[in-house]
C-alpha cells in the first residue's frame, strides 16, 4: 500500500511542476507591486481547463502526503531501540596525555576582606 501511494505521490508531484510550468503569467511583475488591471483573478476569470487540473493535482498532493504520514507515522515497535538496550552510555577511551585536566573552582563560602 505504501509503494503504491509514493508511486502515486511522485506522479502527482511530476504533473504538478509540469502544469505549473506550462501556465503563462498574465500580466507579468507589475501585479506583485498592485499593480494589476482588476479583480484578484484578472478580467478573465479563475482560469480554464489548466487552472482546474492544477488546483486538483494540488488537492491529490495533499491527500497523498497526508496519506502517506498516516500509514508510516506512529508506529510502535515491538522491540526496544537498539540505542536503548545494554548496559547504558559507552564513553570513548581517551589516552591520559589527550584528556583535558579537570577545572577546579574556589569555594564560593570564602568571603574576601579588602
Amino acid at each position: 500500500m505504501e509503494t503504491i501511494l509514493i508511486v502515486v505521490h511522485v506522479l502527482v508531484c511530476i504533473f504538478l511542476i509540469v502544469l505549473v510550468l506550462l501556465q503563462s503569467g498574465q500580466e507579468g511583475m507589475g501585479v506583485i507591486f498592485g499593480g494589476g488591471s482588476s479583480s484578484m483573478f484578472g478580467s478573465s476569470g479563475a482560469g480554464g481547463l489548466l487552472a482546474k487540473v492544477t488546483a486538483g493535482l494540488a488537492a491529490l498532493f495533499l491527500l497523498t502526503s497526508l496519506g502517506y504520514n498516516v500509514l508510516t507515522g506512529n508506529k510502535v515497535a515491538d522491540q526496544d531501540s537498539i540505542m536503548m538496550q545494554g548496559e547504558g552510555v559507552v564513553k570513548p577511551i581517551v589516552p591520559a596525555e589527550q584528556q583535558k585536566p579537570a577545572i577546579q573552582f574556589k569555594d564560593s563560602g570564602e568571603a574576601k576582606s579588602e
